[in-house]
């Protein structure tokens, strides 16, 4: 939790100078993000939305990867078959039905592993969740929908959208739920092992609504003081998730000195690959866009791709052409 708090951080930093074009903080979600991943079995499959980093980095996704598509230098930071976990979502609440489709796939392979789709409240307003919730209680499958409840879907109050408890409108479809505190670690991770044994063991889908809020702005693109009362900020801080791990494991005389220093530490250095990863991200080349655009060669993409190599070869040498210029 500590260190993606300080993979945020520095990627905030990374884009306020010009290093990233936008960033999706998470601020004050880790113990939802964490605790569920934790939860997770490797070869269960994870189809996040854009502010998921936490949960990319648990899998195994490494920090200049997940910032990639955020500097423009790829559509995608990372192969989702090595790590599964699927690309980003930006369109919001359309994870849900790649989750269940996968999670349908499973039954038809008669494995026991699972699906879990991450999403915000403001998603559970979007057709796509409702459509996925649909085929998931239809088809009994072994998906998990975590949607974290962090009260603002960009600049509207989760009241708003929702006079009832968003676990609550699983009921409609046939699906349980369970409501947990998404500041609490371990009861996310306890709440997300109950769905996940129920799932692989032919129980259907559940729904989980983790509690949480965002601490910072929507995106780096967003000022949520212009909506956003202080003090409604000011109670939420007082409920920080890392503050709250650490006075328990200070009262139970588990966070020594040596580990506290030791977690800061390796957050230290992740951040720091972080930065020097960003930084020095080689620069995609024009004949980039071809790449896996499709899994197999076909002739409509090497048709293409030959026209637009003789499109940029009329250029000439960029480089012959400054040296020439300098000549003159």
């Amino acid at each position: 939790m500590v260190v993606i708090r300080r993979i945020d951080a520095e990627a905030t930093a990374l884009q306020r100078q010009g290093e990233l074009a936008l960033w999706p903080p998470l601020l004050g979600q880790e113990a939802s993000q964490i605790g569920s991943a934790r939860a997770l079995r490797d070869d269960d499959f994870v189809f996040p939305s854009y502010r998921d980093n936490g949960v990319a980095y648990c899998r195994g996704v490494n920090p200049e990867d997940i910032v990639k598509a955020w500097r423009g230098n790829a559509l995608a930071g990372w192969d989702p078959y090595t790590v599964n976990v699927a690309t980003q979502q930006i369109i919001i609440g359309a994870q849900t039905l790649h989750a269940t489709g996968y999670a349908m796939g499973i039954q038809n392979d008669g494995a026991d592993s699972v699906a879990v789709a991450y999403f915000g409240d403001g998603a559970t307003s979007e057709g796509d969740v409702n459509e996925a919730l649909v085929f998931a209680a239809s088809f009994q499958s072994p998906v998990v929908f975590f949607c974290q409840n962090n009260h603002w879907a960009i600049s509207e109050p989760v009241r708003l959208q929702s006079h009832i408890q968003i676990a609550d409108r699983a009921a409609g479809f046939g699906i349980p739920s369970m409501r947990v505190d998404g500041n609490d670690v371990l009861a996310v991770m306890a709440a997300t092992r109950i769905a996940i044994d129920r799932a692989r063991h032919g129980g259907g889908p559940t729904f989980i609504e983790a509690v949480t809020y965002r601490m910072g702005p929507h995106t780096t693109a967003d000022d949520p003081t212009r909506y956003r009362d202080a003090n409604e900020l000011e109670d939420w801080a007082a409920k920080d998730p890392i503050a709250r791990l650490k006075s328990l494991l200070e009262r139970k005389g588990l966070l020594t000195e040596d580990l506290e220093t030791a977690v800061a530490a390796k957050a230290d250095a992740v951040a720091k690959a972080l930065r020097a990863g960003t930084i020095n991200m080689p620069e995609p080349q024009p004949m980039d866009i071809f790449k896996h655009v499709y899994s197999t060669p076909n002739s409509t993409l090497e048709r293409q791709q030959d026209h637009y190599s003789r499109y940029l070869a009329s250029f000439g040498d960029p480089a012959e052409a400054a040296s020439e210029e300098g000549a003159r």
